[in-house]
């Protein structure tokens, strides 16, 4: 008996053996039988093909179609563009310091940042670069002129510049320097005892620097409540949303968890420091745009009860990526794994695919999600991002807004108001006489717009002139039409608050850079508006991180 048992195993793993051999040859001749096939297509493309090809760009082509049938986060980044992959991830480069922008056939500067050369050496958004070196820069593209204008710190760099109010262009020298973006862009009491800290990535070192903002804001006085705004945070590096979170709970806890195909990817990521504060009342903003860490934070400090989530769905990004290094200096950034919040539940929206305007979560019929718990028994769900305790509707702008945008009447009126005023008060409201002023100075500009109403009763018309019905009723179709002209006439004026918002923004920027743009949206905010109310009434957010029957 015993004997046949031995056989039987023998024969079971000899079988097994045999299986996982042939498993492993069939998948190996799978992929070289491909590569084999793809390099012999490449080859008699770039051959005989009848116009002339570059190499370079159908390849980048082809594996860039190959990893966007995975998912949208597997991406190939060429040795081109590795610097621009450092700054995502660092928040560091080598420049001058300045965002830029195209307008009619020339590169502008549309916003220096404060402190680095191009703002210290009096260069002001709106600035029109006409040669870098000596080299003409007309029609060349932001990223062209961006790979030139970037370079080895205390390299130098010349540029011809035009400005408005300037009768003859004029020439500036500087040295390039080592160009890190804080994290933290702005941090502040905005109310009695309530501070707020926006986070603009998850770069390196940005919890430490968090930890810094709150320590220095309990230095000036006492500390009641904090308001965290993640909005439009795209995420960044896992390890710094991990200590983010253990700034305000315990020791021990975990934070968040890693599961992939392969198992060292299997990992549980503890809060393994003391925090700064746990009991301070928080409040963490996001929006659709809020992403991967930021989701991390906030689906972390709701999942533990440790503080309310305020804004919109977010994104929807539970997908962990990690670098691989290639041939010629390129990397392959590759989804490994997916990460898992306290609860249970993982945040990655179930279809990536097909996603709102606003790059927001689609609807996801319940029967698709799965039901998890808060540590305090608050039902939260899986598959759509993070749901915020307290949901807020994004005011949409009219159709003129979006038209007005588009023609840099913003930009262009900012522009020209920071060249006739030297100063502003750190606390500039746009009121109604610059309303007035505004209006005036579109006048004559061209922003022509059509609404959906027009494009609706324009199909009308020419669905009824073919099926000949339109005579009949022409003159009430005048009539309506006129009537519809007239009310988009006042969509100026219908529009005011929203104009006085954004032109209070930009003009704040071309004085008090990132921090005064910041600042200005600040008076706008209903968001922040609701987590100062939240943040004074103890009643109410003990109740909302309470289970409710």
């Amino acid at each position: 008996m015993n004997k046949k048992i031995k056989l039987t195993i023998l024969a079971l793993c000899l079988t097994v053996t045999s299986f996982m051999s042939v498993s492993f040859v069939d998948n190996y001749f799978e992929i070289a039988k491909h590569l084999d096939i793809f390099t012999t297509l490449y080859k008699e493309l770039n051959t005989f093909y009848v116009d002339e090809t570059i190499p370079g760009d159908l390849m980048k082509k082809g594996i860039d179609e190959m990893l966007k049938s995975l998912d949208p986060y597997t991406t190939y980044i060429p040795e081109t563009e590795i610097e621009d992959f450092k700054f995502m991830t660092t928040g560091q480069y080598g420049g001058i310091g300045a965002m830029i922008t195209t307008m009619d056939d020339y590169v502008i500067i549309s916003e220096p940042y404060e402190g680095f050369p191009a703002q210290k050496s009096g260069l002001m958004a709106g600035d029109k670069i006409l040669e870098i070196n000596g080299l003409s820069a007309k029609s060349k593209t932001t990223e062209e002129v961006s790979k030139i204008l970037k370079g080895q710190p205390n390299t130098s760099v010349n540029l011809l510049i035009e400005r408005k109010n300037n009768s003859t262009p004029f020439e500036v020298t500087f040295n390039r320097e080592k160009v890190s973006v804080p994290s933290i862009p702005y941090s502040d009491f905005i109310d009695d005892g309530i501070g707020y800290i926006r986070l603009r990535s998850f770069t390196r070192n940005c919890a430490l620097e968090l930890k810094n903002s709150i320590l220095e804001l309990k230095k000036n006085q006492n500390l009641t409540g904090l308001i965290l705004d993640l909005r439009s945070n795209p995420g960044g590096l896992l390890n710094e949303s991990v200590d983010i979170v253990n700034l305000f709970i315990d020791k021990g806890e975990e934070v968040v968890s890693t599961r992939g195909k392969i198992k060292s990817w299997d990992k549980k990521y503890i809060a393994n420091k003391n925090p700064l504060d746990s009991e301070v009342p928080l409040v963490v903003l996001i929006n659709s745009s809020s992403a991967s860490a930021s989701e991390i934070v906030s689906g972390s400090i709701q999942d533990l009860d440790r503080g309310v989530i305020i804004g919109q769905r977010s994104y929807g990004k539970g997908l962990v990526q990690q670098t691989r290094k290639l041939s010629y200096n390129s990397q392959l950034k590759l989804t490994v794994a997916k990460y898992y919040i306290p609860s249970g539940r993982c945040i990655q929206a179930l279809d990536y695919s097909h996603r709102n305007q606003d790059g927001s979560v689609g609807k996801i019929p319940d029967s698709l999600m799965t039901t998890y718990k808060t540590r305090n028994g608050r039902m939260v769900k899986d598959g759509g991002g993070i749901l915020p305790d307290i949901v807020i509707n994004k005011d949409k702008y009219g159709m003129i807004i979006g038209s007005l945008v588009k023609e840099r009447l913003f930009f262009n009126y900012a522009t020209d108001y920071r060249l006739s005023h030297d100063s502003i008060s750190p606390n500039f409201i746009f009121n109604e006489s610059d309303f007035i002023d505004f209006t005036k100075y579109i006048k004559d500009k061209d922003y022509s717009y059509q609404t959906e109403t027009e494009k609706v009763l324009a199909e009308l018309k020419k669905q009824a002139e073919k099926e000949k019905y339109f005579t009949s009723f022409s003159v009430e179709y005048d009539s309506l039409f006129n009537k519809m002209i007239n009310n988009k006439s006042d969509d100026l004026l219908n529009s005011k608050d929203d104009i006085k918002q954004i032109l209070t923004g930009e003009i704040m920027s071309r004085y008090f850079y990132q921090k005064g743009r910041i600042l200005a949206g600040l008076s706008f905010d209903n968001e922040v508006v609701e987590a100062i109310k939240i943040l004074k009434d103890t009643e109410k957010y003990q109740y909302i991180l309470s289970a409710k029957e």
